[in-house]
């Protein structure tokens, strides 16, 4: 390890990788994220209608993924923008689950709302904008449910270790961190992926990471590349953006694969996720770094 790291990430105590607490499980029933198997998260930017929920649901699931994403709140910047179903796109989301057997994360924008999320999902998720509205996080540190922690648009890693400290310090030690690029003065992509970002966490905190390569990019053809890239440093799964038909979506339609591509990333990484698993099987016959 870095030794600068060490003053700059340990005084996060609760999140900071150590002897004692090399590795964290967040288990979802069956599922387990940390652990030795890749998690893909997948489905629609915002929850529209029944059958654009269940039609995503029963693709991504048929593809490989464990977990079906959708939003049911939506964030969004401006006043004239689709902004959820909100109960009611909980409501499709846990049909999807019953039709399915995907577990469910679904975004959480504000401590009021957390009492009815946690009803009915099974992860909630912080967005990027909220990662330091400190309310909300310390609800959620007795939700009752695991945490997908998004890293803010001009968070540092320091930034958003001291967020998952927070929660985990309120009484939720599931947290899952989350790259998704940040801003900066790059336009070619929606965000920069900062891919070394997930080699970093992985090395300094003992909780899951995962990357959003949706987000990363902004553009669909982006996202398998990314995604690979995810794979190769490490990352514990991904989220990813699926619509039926990403040209109609009410939201972030430029940066969805439809269930043809999707299909088409799940294939073209597993001989990536093979290499990784051969490569870990070696280095931990070797004895690791000791």
């Amino acid at each position: 390890m870095n030794s600068r790291w060490n003053g700059q990430f340990s005084c996060y105590d609760l999140v900071a990788k150590t002897a004692a607490r090399p590795n964290t499980i967040v288990r979802i029933g069956g599922i387990a994220i940390g652990g030795d198997e890749f998690i893909v998260m997948a489905g629609p930017c915002a929850v529209e209608s029944e059958r654009q929920v269940l039609d995503t649901a029963l693709m991504v699931a048929r593809s490989g993924a464990r977990i079906l994403r959708g939003g049911a709140y939506k964030p969004r910047s401006s006043p004239y923008s689709f902004q959820g179903l909100g109960v009611e796109g909980l409501k499709l989301l846990n049909k999807a689950r019953d039709l399915t057997g995907l577990a469910i994360i679904t975004e959480v924008m504000s401590e009021t709302d957390v009492e009815i999320v946690a009803e009915y999902a099974d992860i909630l998720q912080v967005g990027a904008r909220s990662m330091e509205n400190f309310s909300l996080l310390e609800r959620l540190g007795n939700c009752g449910r695991p945490v997908l922690l998004k890293r803010g648009m001009t968070a540092t890693l320091e930034d958003l270790l001291r967020s998952a400290q927070f929660i985990v310090a309120c009484g939720n030690p599931d947290v899952i961190l989350c790259e998704r690029g940040i801003r900066t003065f790059e336009t070619a992509t929606r965000n920069t992926f900062d891919v070394a970002a997930v080699p970093v966490l992985k090395t300094v905190s003992h909780l899951p990471v995962i990357v959003d390569p949706s987000h990363a990019a902004g553009v669909r053809a982006l996202v398998p590349v990314l995604a690979r890239a995810a794979v190769v440093v490490g990352a514990d799964g991904l989220l990813v953006e699926v619509h039926p038909q990403p040209e109609k979506a009410f939201s972030d339609g430029e940066q969805s694969l439809t269930f043809v591509q999707f299909d088409s990333m799940m294939q073209d990484l597993a001989p990536y996720l093979n290499l990784r698993f051969e490569a870990d099987k070696t280095f931990a016959m070797a004895g690791g770094f000791d």
